[in-house]
């Protein structure tokens, strides 16, 4: 596994967390938000790219 594929996992974990606490908090922002960084981190592990790469791809859709 190479360094961004865990970063990817990492960013899940962290996106969960944020996607949680804004559920329990009734905050729609940190949700979102959470919701948006754990979708990056899933392709992060799956395609081994930066967070930065797969930024601009999503923005290209």
């Amino acid at each position: 596994m190479n360094k961004d594929t865990h970063e990817g996992k990492w960013k899940q974990i962290k996106g969960e967390f944020k996607e949680k606490f804004g559920e329990a908090t009734n905050d729609e922002s940190i949700s979102n938000r959470g919701k948006v960084d754990k979708f990056v981190g899933e392709m992060q592990e799956k395609y081994g790219k930066t967070k930065d790469e797969i930024a601009e791809k999503i923005k290209n859709w």
